[in-house]
């Protein structure tokens, strides 16, 4: 099954979403921000995404600017920060199997499905 981290309010997740359904596949929707993952979940995320945990950081947020842009952190902090704070999320992220990509832009998702 083909799954969608989705933020509705974000126009890169909008256009994934879009590019899924046109698929014909069958997909689960996930609004990460509804329903938050854990930690351990994000972790294999990332292991799919074959990417370092800041590589997945919306570094642009105020949040990460405030409070964390000039901490060295290790991977287990990011991944926390990420749980607790899921703005900072880069999305989409779509999820097959043993495969993941951020749909940035959104045509890398037609290389999953």
């Amino acid at each position: 099954m083909i799954e969608i981290y989705h933020n509705p309010r974000c126009s890169k997740s909008r256009q994934g979403l879009e590019i899924l359904k046109n698929s014909g596949k069958d997909f689960k929707i996930i609004e990460y921000l509804k329903t938050p993952l854990t930690e351990n979940q994000l972790s294999e995320i990332i292991d799919k995404l074959n990417i370092k945990p800041l590589d997945l950081i919306r570094k642009n947020e105020s949040i990460w600017k405030e409070k964390y842009k000039d901490k060295d952190l290790n991977n287990s902090a990011l991944i926390k920060i990420m749980t607790e704070n899921p703005r900072l999320i880069e999305r989409p992220i779509v999820v097959k199997d043993n495969l993941a990509v951020i749909g940035r832009p959104p045509e890398n998702i037609e290389h999953l499905i």
